[in-house]
């Protein structure tokens, strides 16, 4: 990642669900993460970055973003919530 527009502070727990920790995240990533999942489900089943990884569609996702630039910032138009 490089610092900058390309980079959001992401909580593993919503804030929302009580979650205070945060860690930076590739800002298309972020995005993804909350257009697949609510806040209920990021802070029960997807609050760590190897629980997202299992998620199938987020594997793609990722396999995906992998290939583009470090800098690339676009929104995510396949990842949608169940």
């Amino acid at each position: 990642m490089i610092a900058g527009p390309s980079v959001d502070e992401h909580h593993w727990v919503p804030k929302s669900e009580g979650g205070r920790q945060t860690s930076f995240l590739h800002r298309i990533c972020h995005r993804a993460l909350h257009a697949r999942f609510s806040e209920r489900e990021l802070a029960r089943d997807y609050a760590t970055p190897e629980a997202v990884r299992s998620d199938a569609d987020m594997a793609k996702f990722i396999s995906w973003v992998r290939k583009r630039p470090a800098e690339y910032v676009d929104w995510p138009k396949d990842v949608r919530r169940r």
